[in-house]
Order: structure tokens, then C-alpha cells, then sequence
């Protein structure tokens, strides 16, 4: 049964951001330099901790209206931290009917076989039949909980904002655009609102957020404490990291373009997992959100 990294990204990276996003490899430009002019207050900081996770939420929908290639990379580590193995799977991503769908395209940056091809063109015309023959009632549904996770999703990362002490560390150029470089440590006594925000007192943080645009760019998540989840089926041991940035594209919308983690988990009292991730998007593509799916492979969406 394979591991679900991917859930384990998205709950790390969701602390501050509601969709896992990316690092690419290049360096700032120059490095964080506090400026008086530049300094914030507690109560600034977390405005823009706010805005940003709100537009945050917004890029999830644009997202929606573009396919692109991803590529995921798994490097399995053995208790001296010496690689073991490594596999990367590339998928075409893509919205059928407002459902976000994965094609396998390549293993180990090989093609697939016609075999396992067509078992990929089989599984995305199952997902086209499936949502072509939705009903009314049942299509409704499905919008209306996703909205709600959405809401969940937002009301989290406003409790983030509450949950820790925050200290500007400077403004940092990246690609040429200028950063509030920003520290985030749980606050000493904070009694968290939503059950799901127990676990921030476990985590610690620096986020780059675009100075004009008050969006994410770059975070950096790190697991200073043991956090457990499912009645202790699995435990995230300290020294988890993730780091994830995000690129902008058509200067419109800010989404994701690599990340990369350090994954050190313990499954049901038996197991230890350590891995290191890497995933990167790439080839953003926009659609016509009105393209109707015909064929097998086609994507649009009806909404």
C-alpha cells in the first residue's frame, strides 16, 4: 500500500496557505535587510498573514481554469539518512467537470507502456462519464462541500494569525520583486478555537510574502515537536520540513511551481518512513471554462 506523502504536504504547507505550492531552486536577489521604513507591527504582520491567505484561497479557484504538468519525485531514506531508492511519477493535471484529475504520463521520466496508457485514458473516461451523468442534486452537493472545506480551510489560517508571535525580519528581492520576509513561533499559552489548529503549537515558520501583490511566494515549515494524528496510527516526528514556493503566471494568479520536503513519519507504532520529496508544476495552460469534454482525455469543465 503506498504512503500518501501528498497528504501529509498539503497539511504541512496549509498551516499559513490553503493549497501546496512550490520552491523553485533560485536564490534571492539580495539578502533580507530590516529597513525602518520598512518595519512592521504585530498587527500589520497579521493583516498581511490575512490578505495574503485570502488571496490565497482565490488562486485555489483560478486554479481551476488551468492544466499543467506535474512531476513528483520520491527519494526513500534508510536510518543513516543514505538513500535507498528513488522513484518520480509525471502527471498531466487537469479539471473534468470541476473535479481536479491526475493522468499518469511517465515513470522514472519514462513513457508509459501502451498498456498502462490506456489504463490511464481509461480511468479519466470514467471520471468524464461520471460526472457527465451527475444529477442536479447530487452535482449540488459535491459544490456545496467543497465550499464548505474551503470556508474550514479559511477560518484554519485565520486562526494561524491569532496563534503566533510574529517578528519582521526584513524586505528580500526575489525575481525582482520585493518581499516582507516574516518569522512566525507558536505563542507561549495559546488555546487553539478549532480542534484542527492544535497542531500549530508543533510548528514554526518564515514566509516571503510579494510586497505588491500580498501573496505568498516562498514558506518555510518546520516540526519542532512530535505531532500525532488518527489515535496515534501515525507520528510526525520533529525535524519534518517542508518548503514550498510559487510563481505568478499571466499576471493574474499565483500558483504553485515546486516543493520540497523532508518527511520523517512513524505509521501505526510499527513503521518509520523518511523520505525527501520533490514536486514541481510546471507548463500552466489556460482553458475556456465553458470547453465541453467529448472525447476521451478531453478537459473542461462546466461550471
Amino acid at each position: 500500500m503506498r504512503i500518501p506523502y501528498a497528504v501529509l504536504l498539503i497539511l504541512l504547507a496549509s498551516l499559513c496557505f490553503g493549497q501546496v505550492a512550490a520552491i523553485s531552486a533560485q536564490k534571492a536577489e539580495a539578502p533580507a535587510t530590516p529597513s525602518p521604513a520598512d518595519s512592521l507591527s504585530q498587527d500589520q504582520i497579521r493583516e498581511i498573514i490575512r490578505k495574503s491567505a485570502d488571496n490565497d484561497m482565490e488562486n485555489d479557484k483560478k486554479l481551476r481554469n488551468y492544466t499543467y504538468v506535474e512531476r513528483q519525485e520520491e527519494k526513500h531514506l534508510d536510518g543513516k539518512g543514505q538513500v535507498k531508492s528513488t522513484e518520480s511519477k509525471t502527471y498531466d493535471v487537469m479539471e473534468i467537470y470541476g473535479e481536479q484529475v491526475q493522468k499518469l504520463i511517465s515513470k522514472d521520466d519514462k513513457p508509459l507502456s501502451e498498456k498502462d496508457a490506456q489504463k490511464e485514458d481509461e480511468k479519466i473516461q470514467k471520471v468524464i462519464d461520471k460526472r457527465k451523468n451527475e444529477s442536479a442534486s447530487d452535482r449540488e452537493k459535491r459544490l456545496k462541500k467543497e465550499e464548505k472545506d474551503r470556508e474550514d480551510g479559511r477560518q484554519f489560517i485565520r486562526e494561524v494569525a491569532d496563534a503566533y508571535n510574529f517578528t519582521f525580519v526584513g524586505m528580500e528581492s526575489i525575481d525582482g520583486r520585493a518581499n516582507y520576509v516574516i518569522d512566525g513561533v507558536p505563542k507561549p499559552g495559546y488555546v487553539p478555537k478549532l480542534k484542527d489548529a492544535r497542531i500549530l503549537p508543533k510548528f514554526r515558520f518564515r514566509v516571503w510574502i510579494d510586497k505588491d501583490d500580498t501573496e505568498m511566494k516562498k514558506l518555510d515549515v518546520q516540526c519542532i515537536d512530535t505531532v500525532s494524528f488518527g489515535l496515534f496510527l501515525a507520528r510526525l516526528h520533529k525535524g519534518t520540513r517542508v518548503v514550498v514556493e510559487q510563481t505568478r503566471v499571466n499576471n493574474e494568479v499565483w500558483l504553485p511551481e515546486h516543493v520540497t520536503a523532508n518527511v520523517d513519519v512513524r505509521l501505526a507504532l510499527l513503521k518509520n518512513i523518511n523520505v525527501d520529496v520533490d514536486v514541481t508544476d510546471r507548463d500552466y495552460k489556460k482553458f475556456s471554462s465553458d470547453t465541453k469534454i467529448t472525447t476521451l482525455g478531453e478537459a473542461g469543465t462546466t461550471q
